[in-house]
């Protein structure tokens, strides 16, 4: 005999929430016709989501909804989010969108404990739902039913009903609770994460004195779901997006078109130059002109009739136009003519996570082939070793996914060189690493470069000596009889030290 209440359940569908990375973690979207518990402590952005959710329903996916509100006023639920582009209060008054108003009024009592019956509740929301054809339902927040309730098994037994309600109606629903502690119990009873099918917690711990959100999908019954937390903004543009980490797949396209690093002899050093799809890290001392070979890597697309972009995290836009203009460069003149963009911004002024989802949405607006980010080791000083990585993570992935080459410029703590923690954390995930290193030779300080890695292509191993002149970088003949340069502690070798005593005392 077939059981047909099992047989609904496995053939039940996925409803999208329209947020931006949720979706890919959650394989799809929550379940359909199911009740998710969403539990977050106050400015986790619970009630966004919900609302976003909502939103996303009637503009993308043409689902009208209910709104039922039981701590704030529905007028200031939508004067919330107005900035966000909703129109909310638009769907409202053309009925795509219901509410059913159980906020307290102002002078009013409290509900007093004694015996619960939401009878009349459900019969509201079940009109709303009829009224609008409604496929999706929020309900915020629904621990302000019970304000006084002592005794557990009141609350389990009263949001039972409340879920086997809207799962007869056929909605697919929201239900925020709030959290006491960002690492105690899922809501103040214990027992609402029982009650639901799907549980999500949102937070917004402090970390290195700024706040870091995140959403982890706790259990989505009868669907499988990534676990572990996930890092999200709030973006007046898109509303609740999380990280693009949330979205990285290995599936970019590898090609084989090389193109110019704007430095001739660097492009012999690599074979033909770097892969059109490449990522390059640029690693050396303070004055080893890593920024000179960010610009000259954007001057070779300017050049090509690319469109490139640089994002600045250590100078103003004006004095990069000047220093480019002293190695013969036009900056002002490639942005005049719509070819390239500069975004100059100290790394304090967002989180990593903001600043991911900003240069995200500037390279979908402006397409460039080219992106070069000076530096990483500046965006580094204002996160943790984890955010860091997830960001590198974000922008490497979101750059192949695109086809754009890009360059990052890394800064060692060492003026003579040596591993740096930005390299310790990035070094496996770019192709490319170029390391610039100040070399003492005879008591001249000097500057030498060399290919550490490139993924898919044969590179010379030499370490060259460089000059900066008047017209940028300039790659000379390989160092001889040097050792130590990478490490820093560079020293000739006994072969130079016989050859510059046999000068000093030639043979008679």
């Amino acid at each position: 005999m077939t059981n047909h209440k099992y047989t609904e359940l496995d053939s039940l569908g996925v409803v999208p929430t329209g947020i931006a990375g949720f979706d890919q973690i959650a394989h799809g979207g929550i379940p359909q016709n199911r009740t998710t518990l969403i539990g977050g402590t106050a400015g986790s952005g619970k009630t966004l989501f919900a609302l976003q959710f909502l939103a996303n329903g009637v503009e993308k996916y043409g689902e009208n909804g209910v709104l039922v509100t039981f701590e704030e006023d529905p007028e200031d639920l939508v004067r919330n989010v107005q900035n966000l582009d909703w129109h909310l209060d638009e769907h409202i008054d053309d009925g795509r969108i219901a509410v059913v108003d159980v906020s307290p009024v102002p002078g009013e009592a409290a509900i007093s404990a004694g015996k619960y019956d939401l009878s009349a509740l459900i019969s509201r929301i079940e009109h709303a739902v009829r009224k609008t054809d409604a496929k999706r339902a929020i309900l915020d927040s629904v621990g302000a039913l019970f304000p006084q309730v002592i005794d557990s098994q009141v609350v389990r037994h009263e949001l039972h009903r409340l879920v086997v309600a809207l799962r007869a109606m056929g909605v697919t629903s929201l239900i925020t609770v709030e959290r006491a502690d960002e690492d105690g119990p899922v809501a103040r009873y214990n027992v609402e994460e029982f009650v639901a099918d799907n549980v999500m917690l949102l937070r917004n711990r402090q970390e290195s004195e700024r706040r870091r959100r995140t959403v982890e999908i706790v259990k989505i019954r009868g669907a499988d779901h990534l676990t572990g937390e996930f890092p999200f903004t709030i973006d007046l543009k898109e509303g609740l997006t999380l990280s693009p980490l949330a979205t990285i797949t290995l599936s970019h396209e590898a090609g084989e078109v090389r193109i110019s690093s704007g430095i001739g002899e660097l492009d012999k050093m690599c074979h033909g130059g770097p892969f059109q799809d490449s990522i390059i890290l640029v690693s050396g001392a303070t004055g080893t002109g890593k920024t000179l070979m960010a610009s000259q890597f954007m001057k070779a697309g300017i050049a090509a009739g690319e469109r490139t972009l640089l994002l600045a995290f250590e100078e103003s836009e004006a004095q990069l136009v000047r220093n480019a203009a002293a190695w013969g460069i036009d900056y002002r003149g490639a942005q005049e003519q719509g070819h390239f963009r500069i975004v100059a911004e100290y790394p304090e002024n967002r989180s990593l996570i903001d600043h991911l989802v900003r240069i995200k949405q500037i390279i979908e607006e402006f397409k460039p082939t080219r992106v070069a980010v000076d530096s990483l080791s500046a965006l580094e000083r204002v996160s943790n070793g984890r955010s860091f990585r997830e960001f590198v993570l974000g922008i490497t992935s979101h750059l192949k996914s695109v086809g754009a080459a890009g360059m990052f410029t890394n800064t060692t703590d060492k003026l003579m060189g040596g591993e740096s923690i930005t390299e310790t954390h990035i070094s496996t995930i770019t192709d490319s690493i170029i390391i610039l290193r100040y070399v003492e030779v005879r008591g001249e300080m000097r500057r030498g470069i060399t290919v550490l890695k490139m993924r898919g292509s044969y590179h010379d191993n030499e370490i060259r000596e460089y000059v900066i002149g008047s017209e940028g970088m300039h790659i000379r003949e390989p160092f001889r009889n040097v050792t130590g340069i990478l490490s820093g502690s560079g020293a000739r070798t006994l072969i130079d030290d016989r050859a510059a005593l046999g000068e000093l005392f030639p043979d008679e």
